[in-house]
């Protein structure tokens, strides 16, 4: 037998292969304040995420984090459910966004904190408004969301991120354990035989079927699955 495969020992866990919990600001999802009004305090980077997030402190002296947008400057005030005010970071349900508004962090459901449209420089569109609202995705797809679910007025900061080169692997290396990715490896077919089970040979190739059965062990287990038998 050869050495254990790199899918085995990632879907047992361990330091290794699990996201840096520890080095994570907290849960970034949309305030539970009932028409509370915040003022920005800080704004930090979170490992993990290519926007910044945002620290905003209530007047009941809770801190809240919030995921910050363009335009949102330390010391500047944003409404929760309160008035209807565009101002870059608010959160308002969704009832009350103008249409044509640019929105992000949308709730799926009234209350859990926000669930679509997270990643830095993307936003949505407010559409139309009725007994749902639709609202138009970053993808160009249309979804319809429930009047009452909220979601913040504008663009999420950081959208350059992706056009900064990294300039060196050991950069994108640690980049991508913050973000619990699997970071690039070499492929089986250029292993030695004893690493992998593609592995060997006078040049890369397989060498034997590439297909195996759903019953193979997890050592011979790599490749393309065989395909279930069509149910009449």
């Amino acid at each position: 037998m050869g050495r254990q495969l790199r899918q085995q020992r990632r879907g047992r866990g361990g330091s290794t292969y699990r996201s840096p919990s520890h080095r994570h600001v907290g849960e970034i999802k949309h305030p539970q304040v009932k028409l509370g009004k915040g003022t920005v305090v800080d704004i930090v980077h979170a490992p993990g995420r290519n926007s910044p997030v945002a620290e905003v402190r209530f007047g009941d002296g809770n801190k809240e984090k919030i995921i910050a947008v363009e335009g949102l400057t330390v010391g500047q005030d944003i409404n929760v459910d309160g008035s209807r005010s565009l101002r870059p970071g608010s959160v308002m349900s969704l009832s009350n966004i103008p249409e044509g508004t640019l929105v992000h962090n949308l709730e799926a459901r009234p209350g859990d904190g926000g669930k679509f449209v997270r990643t830095a420089g993307t936003y949505a569109t407010v559409v139309t408004k009725g007994d749902t609202v639709v609202v138009q995705m970053p993808s160009g797809a249309f979804k319809n969301f429930d009047p009452h679910c909220r979601a913040g007025i504008g663009i999420i900061a950081g959208g350059g991120a992706k056009e900064k080169p990294f300039a060196k692997a050991g950069k994108k290396f640690h980049a991508y354990r913050s973000k619990s990715k699997a970071y690039f490896k070499v492929k089986g077919v250029a292993m030695n035989a004893i690493d992998h089970p593609h592995g060997g040979g006078g040049h890369p190739h397989v060498g034997k079927p590439s297909t195996v059965s759903r019953n193979a062990p997890p050592g011979r287990k790599v490749g393309r699955l065989s395909p279930k038998k069509k149910r009449k």
